[in-house]
């Protein structure tokens, strides 16, 4: 019976759900809309496009997602993939060819995102694995929160690459202003002492009130303090994507896309309370995508669902999507009676949030957990990270790609080759390992067992293992356990059909064990079981260990 996935809006509906819903997306739009704005400042992009990130596509993905409670608006690492890309195609800062660019990046990314579901590319979300995402994460949080330091000193640069800013702004410190300072430091100091007496508290709300209502009475533009500036009232206005920017905005919105799905993907899994609907990959896609071509046409830059704004509705007590219904009221509500209010905000004040809510991302605990289990995988991590300061954000989509792919190849390219011997006094198989000296192996016999699926990148290795193992323990018989071998590729099949040649000119006879059904077809397809025939084709490895001790035991009676 095919799964059926309804949208999340329509899964909980008695009262009680619904008053826990609209608290918790009221609680949600305190911390979710100061962070959207601050995100499209790291994007470049006027503080109301975070506002209108935070409506329409929170709405369209309500109505389609299959996450009951995954908030999705703009999260760090899309706004400063979608600031790099941005800056490229409109070197000179133009707002209104910012906006028009936006939306033509974020058309992009969301008829990326739809595509990919029709081709049921779900699956390319685990391209990156999670030693490698830790470490491009940990790269995007130090890029930013470099991008956002001028700001709290009230300095600027000249942007080459993240080494040379770091000069740059550390050179700059000695003529930072003060007052934008002090504005900063207060700031840091509501937002990070909330967040740890009152985990998930509306700290941004308060941080950006209060820093308002600073900068009203004390006049903050006057005395130097850069301010955000008018921003216009009302709701977003049809804004149509310029397709000659296309070409150029492709390959960035690529990497954004991914990035997009995997966040929510991630998020949307780990706020999954047991019983709920699965999260449906596909599905997923059809609805992130919806949600950024939806946006798009409103202003809207690219989004995705985030982690922290998730933990929020989830910690409030959301049950449903209806609490993203909620926060989108009051993105709308915002834009048509505070938009006024809002230009006051001090640039200052936006980087703090943008700052604290970024350096989550970068975790050493995840570093020293992974450094702890697989070391190979550490150094990917770290790669990773590198790849982004030293090569930009985007291409550090690629590198981390390149890395996890190199990561699986280099893994599927030397698979495990195990001696399997007997414990003793138990019908118990196993490897031989120093941690069991006692198991028995027998004379003449060698059973050799590869795991993994066998194909041309690695059939030469397991052949190399093989032939050490055979000119270690001079068998008479190699038994080859391929229970651990799901199926054989054809360029490894002609490698095992020249190596049982070979073996049979050095005196060795090759016996297969336990071939699974795939592998077992092709065996038979290519001849190679009819060569070998009925008697060196056994079931498992204990039949090897009989069958080869009776003909031993029937040998020494003949010579006998």
């Amino acid at each position: 019976m095919k799964e059926q996935h309804q949208p999340a809006t329509t899964a909980v509906s008695s009262p009680a759900t619904l008053r826990l819903d609209l608290v918790a997306g009221l609680t949600a739009a305190a911390v979710v809309l100061p962070k959207a704005m601050a995100y499209a400042t790291v994007a470049g992009l006027p503080v109301a496009v975070g506002l209108y990130t935070a409506f329409l596509p929170m709405v369209i993905y309500a109505l389609l997602g299959t996450s009951r409670v995954l908030n999705v608006s703009s999260t760090t690492t899309l706004a400063i993939l979608a600031g790099v890309q941005l800056s490229q195609v409109v070197p000179d800062g133009d707002p209104a060819r910012l906006l028009v660019a936006g939306a033509t990046l974020t058309g992009l990314v969301g008829v990326m995102l739809m595509l990919a579901s029709l081709l049921r590319l779900g699956f390319v979300a685990n391209f990156i694995s999670t030693p490698v995402l830790t470490g491009f994460k940990a790269g995007i949080g130090f890029v930013i929160v470099l991008d956002q330091l001028p700001k709290l000193l009230g300095v600027h640069i000249t942007k080459q690459g993240f080494f040379y800013d770091l000069i740059s702004v550390a050179a700059q410190v000695p003529h930072s202003s003060l007052i934008t300072l002090a504005v900063a430091v207060a700031t840091l100091v509501v937002l990070i002492g909330m967040e740890r007496l009152w985990p998930h508290s509306p700290a941004p709300l308060v941080a950006v009130g209060g820093g308002i209502a600073v900068s009203w009475v004390f006049g903050l533009q006057v005395q130097g303090v850069a301010i955000v500036g008018l921003i216009p009232q009302g709701l977003p206005s049809l804004i149509l994507p310029d397709l000659t920017l296309v070409q150029q905005l492709l390959p960035g919105a690529l990497g954004i896309s991914l990035m997009s799905f995997t966040e929510s993907i991630a998020a949307g899994r780990a706020f999954a309370n047991p019983g709920e609907p699965r999260i449906n990959a596909n599905r997923e896609l059809i609805a992130t995508g919806a949600a950024n071509l939806g946006g798009a046409f409103f202003g809207a830059m690219p989004a995705g669902g985030g982690t922290s704004q998730t933990a929020v509705v989830r910690a409030a007590g959301g049950q449903s999507q209806k609490a993203s219904l909620v926060t989108a009221g009051a993105a709308a509500g915002t834009m048509l009676l505070l938009a006024p209010l809002l230009g006051l905000l001090p640039h200052a004040t936006l980087a703090a949030v943008v700052i604290v809510y970024s350096v989550g991302l970068i975790q050493p605990g995840e570093f020293l957990a992974i450094r702890k289990v697989r070391t190979m995988e550490f150094r990917w991590a770290v790669v990773a990270c590198l790849g982004v300061l030293l090569f930009g954000t985007l291409k550090g989509i690629v590198v981390a790609i390149i890395v996890s792919l190199i990561s699986l190849s280099s893994q599927a390219a030397q698979p495990r080759v195990s001696v399997i011997g007997r414990k003793r006094g138990a019908d118990v198989l196993r490897p031989l390992s120093p941690e069991h000296p006692d198991d028995e192996t027998f004379d003449g016999l060698l059973i050799v067992r590869p795991e993994g699926r066998i194909f041309f990148v690695n059939a030469p290795y397991v052949g190399e293992q093989i032939n050490a193992l055979i000119t270690q323990h001079q068998p008479q018989v190699v038994a080859l356990d391929m229970s651990r071998v799901p199926d054989i590729e054809y360029s490894a099949l002609q490698m095992l059909m020249e190596g049982e040649a070979r073996f049979f000119d050095r005196g060795v006879t090759l016996w297969l064990v336990a071939l699974n059904p795939s592998a077992l077809e092709v065996v038979r397809n290519a001849g190679l079981a009819e060569r070998l025939g009925h008697d060196r084709m056994l079931f498992n490895a204990r039949a090897a260990i009989e069958r080869f001790q009776a003909l031993k035991a029937a040998a020494n009676g003949k010579a006998e």
